[in-house]
């Protein structure tokens, strides 16, 4: 098993996360062309406040960059950490998740205890 030899390896942890697919890891490189396309085909508009992505943790508003992220971030990893920093250095002082459970919410405290956080 892969975690037994990276311990083996000298990693401090590793474990066995529960996922659907190996998104946001180069293994997704073959759904990419088809997500290219798709995104490729749908008009984008500017938003009417900068869109965080999770491929830079930075703050977007031109659309093709808003969309050429969406592409990129299939197959790269999440910066989660970054991007709520950034949100919290450009003034956020509040989150929200939308959706079953609290996962995010407690990402966020483990980043800064301040924030407020909430679930829809």
């Amino acid at each position: 098993m892969a975690c037994e030899k990276l311990k083996e390896a000298g990693a401090r942890r590793a474990l066995v996360l529960n996922v659907g697919g190996a998104f946001h890891s180069p293994l997704m490189e073959p759904a990419k062309e088809q997500l290219q396309k798709a995104i490729e085909a749908t008009t984008f508009n500017a938003p009417i406040c900068p869109v965080y992505q999770n491929v830079d943790g930075k703050p977007h508003s031109d659309p093709n960059e808003i969309k050429q992220n969406l592409i990129e971030q299939l197959t790269s990893p999440v910066r989660w950490t970054q991007t709520v920093q950034n949100m919290i250095a450009d003034g956020a002082i509040s989150f929200t998740e939308i959706g079953p459970g609290k996962v995010l919410q407690g990402l966020v405290k483990k980043i800064n205890r301040e924030m407020e956080v909430a679930g829809v």
